[in-house]
């Protein structure tokens, strides 16, 4: 059953935070509350609704372009699968979206630069970019 009335309460105090946004670059996976979303989107889990992903892009001190990832792996241009610590997990290009600072908690790693770089070609390949 979905929790919308729970990712609703979460939202109002994500929202209220006033925090200094936190040093986050391109390339690094954090763990940001996504929520809990409709049909097909991807979800965040547990209390704080929060998955992984991938910080794409920083599109200003508050605002990043971000990409979930997922531990089913699976196949297909919309996935692409990475290794970062010592985790295995899919970047799920289909889901990319731009989240403000306050979705973000935590570092989990970094990709290397060839990791990276497949995730970005992996983009343009399917946005045709």
């Amino acid at each position: 059953m979905k929790q919308f009335l729970a990712w609703i309460g979460l939202k109002i105090r994500l929202d209220s935070q006033r925090t200094k946004p936190p040093s986050v670059r391109e390339g690094e996976i954090w763990w940001a509350s996504l929520g809990e979303n409709i049909g097909t989107e991807i979800n965040g889990k547990g209390r704080s609704f929060a998955r992984p992903v991938l910080i794409l892009k920083r599109l200003s001190q508050n605002t990043y372009f971000a990409i979930p990832t997922s531990t089913q792996l699976r196949e297909g241009d919309w996935f692409i699968p990475i290794q970062y610590a010592t985790y295995s997990v899919v970047v799920c290009l289909h889901q990319a979206r731009t989240i403000d600072y306050r979705r973000i908690d935590k570092k989990l790693g970094t990709l290397s630069q060839a990791q990276f770089q497949l995730v970005k070609e992996g983009l343009g390949r399917l946005y045709g970019l």
